[in-house]
C-alpha cells in the first residue's frame, strides 16, 4: 500500500506543474467555454491512457530505445505544440469564431501523444511501484484519473473567471502569453535530445 501512496504522491507532482496539455487546457477552455476545455482534458486523459496501455504492454519502451521512432514522436509533438502556439499568438479561433466540433478533444488527445516526456515518465515511473500488465495499467489508470480531475479543476476555475478574462485588452494579454508559452514548449521539446 505504501508504495501506492508514494506513485500517488510523485503523479501528484507531476500532474500540477504546468505543461502543454495545461496551457492547451486553459486556451480551449477560455476561447471555447468549459465544454471545450472538458474536451480537451478528455482528449489528453484518451492521450494518456494509450500510453499506460502501450507502457503496460511494453511498447513504449520500444518508442524509448529507437532513437529515430522517439526523435519522430518528439519531432511531430513539437511541431504541433509551436502550430498551436502560432495560432493562439494570432487570434486563431478566438472567443468571437465558433470552434469546430471535435476540435478540443482532438487537440488534447495529439498534444498528449506528441508529447514523449510522457512515454518517458511512463517507462521510467510505472515499473518502479508495479510490473505484469495488470497492474501496471492500474498505477496509469490512476495517473489518468488524477489527471483528467485536475484538468476538469483547471476548467472550472478558468470557465468560471472567463468573462473578465475575455476583456478585449486581457484577451490580447492572455493569447500573447499562451502562444509563446505553447511555442516555447514546442521549441524546448524540438531541441532537446533523447
Amino acid at each position: 500500500m505504501s508504495h501506492v501512496l508514494a506513485f500517488i504522491g510523485i503523479s501528484a507532482v507531476v500532474i500540477v506543474v504546468p505543461g502543454p496539455d495545461t496551457a492547451l487546457t486553459v486556451r480551449n477552455t477560455l476561447f471555447g467555454g468549459r465544454a471545450r476545455g472538458l474536451a480537451t482534458s478528455l482528449g489528453v486523459t484518451t492521450g494518456l491512457a494509450v500510453w499506460t496501455l502501450t507502457a503496460s504492454a511494453g511498447v513504449a519502451a520500444v518508442v524509448t530505445a529507437s532513437q529515430p521512432l522517439f526523435d519522430a514522436v518528439r519531432i511531430g509533438g513539437a511541431v504541433y505544440i509551436v502550430w498551436l502556439g502560432l495560432a493562439t499568438l494570432r487570434g486563431h479561433r478566438g472567443a468571437g469564431s465558433p470552434p469546430r466540433p471535435g476540435s478540443g478533444y482532438r487537440q488534447g488527445l495529439l498534444s498528449n501523444l506528441g508529447n514523449p516526456k510522457i512515454v518517458i515518465f511512463f517507462t521510467s515511473l510505472l515499473p518502479q511501484f508495479a510490473t505484469g500488465f495488470a497492474a501496471l495499467a492500474a498505477l496509469g489508470i490512476v495517473f489518468c484519473a488524477m489527471t483528467l480531475a485536475w484538468l476538469a479543476a483547471y476548467v472550472v476555475v478558468v470557465s468560471r473567471a472567463r468573462v473578465a478574462l475575455l476583456q478585449p485588452r486581457v484577451q490580447r494579454v492572455i493569447d500573447t502569453v499562451t502562444g509563446l508559452t505553447l511555442v516555447g514548449f514546442g521549441a524546448r521539446l524540438a531541441a532537446e535530445s533523447g
